[in-house]
């Protein structure tokens, strides 16, 4: 028997045993990983790490009260003293008017292949092949003087997910990966370069010198920076950046939020907030996406969504329970732990390319910053006040020129959104991806 089939034969065993227990109705879930790591640094192998794990959780309902237990313990002898004690919570809970599950109407029938699954195991000496190979090219570079470390990573899990409304579903993924992190210059002029790449599949991996070299490069880059004047210019995001904007529009349309009130966009429903050029999607059956996946937390079928449709609001990010409060019906969007009632979440979010290269997105731009990397963000939710600490390059004349750091860029969300520009460069490295971005009008802090 696979571990797919024993998860679900278990999820399936502790409904039973729920109902048996005096549960109305009941979910129950799964989580099996297993994941390896081997770290270099300064050409020394440093550490290699393997772990595995299992989880289930179980949802029970009695009436309108519910209850969540979990356990990593899948002796026999524990599951019937976790369902008593599931159903004993459930009768001592308050009445939600909003739990309960996914109809059968909702459920997923039928599950694409998304290929998300690689049965290559590599050993532990690959890993830190791939993490030493990194590693020696950027040492090998002139001009950089030490290493963060290297490291070479795979991982392969499992969910299974059972509701007594007739659900039953299981998949695995794997992931493999490789990253570099290298400084250049001496003393207290040193600077920190960076790259990271990773993968469902084997054969998607880039070249681990390639991860290597980007990492020098951007160490080297990064030397002798300055601070700008502070002032309002256009802000450039490179395209590794730029999906933390787009998941901050995610965050936003979340029904928990809007069920709360709490969100910026909770009044924007049908109106435009970006360009009318700009589309915003998000698709759980991307083929080996980072957060594909066949069905939702809630068993329901998912599908791929238009979030923003030539720049106007379509939907929010909907469970059972948070479309339930709204008055809607779930969009497919709930994410299931096992210590917890399930809750709104995306999956493969992107924002569509534009048609400018970013060459030509900053051709016209006198005086601007083009980011690369950002630390420490701050985001007001209700009013979508945005802050964040970044380094990157100052922009002259339409060319990038020289590094800058311990600046800051703010904003506000809404008026952000209006004035995003894509250009045509997105590439699907994420769960998250957009291309480079410009936004105008941006408050940088500087000098």
């Amino acid at each position: 028997m696979d571990l797919e089939t024993k998860a679900l034969d278990l999820t399936q065993r502790l409904i039973e045993k729920a109902k048996k227990a005096g549960a109305d109705a009941a979910d129950a879930v799964v989580f099996e990983s297993i994941s390896m790591d081997a770290s270099y640094r300064m050409q020394k192998l440093e550490e290699v790490e393997r772990s595995e794990s299992q989880d289930l959780g179980l949802r029970v309902f009695v009436g309108k009260q519910q209850a969540v237990v979990s356990s990593t313990n899948f002796a026999e002898s524990e599951i019937d003293p976790l369902v008593e004690r599931a159903v004993a919570m459930a009768k001592l809970a308050p009445e939600d008017p909003y739990c309960g599950l996914a109809p059968s109407e909702l459920l997923a029938t039928s599950f694409p292949d998304l290929d998300l699954l690689d049965q290559f195991e590599p050993s532990s000496d690959e890993l830190a092949d791939w993490a030493a190979e990194a590693e020696s090219v950027a040492l090998d570079v002139e001009g950089v003087t030490n290493s963060n470390g290297a490291s070479g990573g795979w991982g392969r899990g499992g969910v299974a997910l059972a509701t007594s409304e007739g659900f039953a579903g299981a998949y695995s993924s794997s992931s493999f990966s490789v990253s570099c992190s290298v400084l250049a210059g001496e003393g207290l002029e040193m600077e920190m370069g960076y790259d990271y790449h990773s993968v469902l599949h084997r054969e998607d991996l880039e070249d681990p010198k390639k991860i290597g070299g980007e990492a020098a490069e951007r160490a080297l880059k990064a030397l002798n920076p300055k601070r700008p004047k502070s002032g309002t210019v256009p802000v450039v995001y490179e395209n590794r950046l730029s999906q933390s904007l787009i998941g901050h529009f995610a965050g936003a349309i979340n029904g928990s939020g809007i069920a709360r009130g709490t969100s910026f966009l909770k009044d924007k429903m049908g109106e435009l907030i970006f360009a009318e050029s700009i589309n915003i999607v998000d698709d759980p059956h991307r083929k080996r996406g980072q957060a594909s996946k066949p069905f939702d937390g809630e068993g329901v079928a998912n599908k791929k969504t238009a979030l923003i449709e030539n720049g106007i609001l379509k939907t929010w990010l909907l469970d059972m329970a948070t479309a339930a409060k709204l008055g809607l019906q779930t969009t497919g969007h709930a994410s299931r732990g096992t210590g917890a009632p399930p809750s709104p979440g995306r999956s493969n979010l992107y924002l569509e390319p534009g048609t400018l290269s970013p060459e030509d997105l900053m051709a016209d731009i006198k005086e601007g910053l083009f980011v690369n990397n950002m630390f420490g963000p701050s985001i007001n939710p209700t009013t979508g006040d945005y802050s964040v600490g970044v380094s990157g390059h100052w922009i002259e004349n339409g060319e990038i020129t020289f590094p800058v750091n311990e600046i800051t860029i703010a904003g506000n969300l809404i008026d952000m959104f209006k004035a995003l520009t894509p250009a045509n460069d997105l590439q699907f490295r994420f769960s998250a991806n957009a291309p480079t971005i410009r936004i105008d009008g941006m408050t940088v802090a500087g000098d």
